[in-house]
């Protein structure tokens, strides 16, 4: 049993497969992060746009 303990704990071949998928997690995380901050940000200028345009008057020269 030892025996089978200390090759377990030796083992190191998935290791980088451990550490690429942390890494993804983490990339896909910031990503999430980054696109609910800019759609936050775009919701915000698009209701300003469309605000600024309803506002505006036209002339009725047709």
């Amino acid at each position: 049993m030892k025996r089978i303990a200390n090759a377990f704990w030796s083992e190191d071949e998935g290791n980088a497969t451990i550490d690429w998928v942390v890494l993804m997690a983490g990339v896909v995380s910031l990503g999430f992060a980054v696109a609910a901050t800019l759609a936050t940000g775009t919701k915000t200028v698009t209701a300003d746009a469309a605000e600024e345009i309803n506002t505006i008057e036209l002339s009725g020269g047709v």
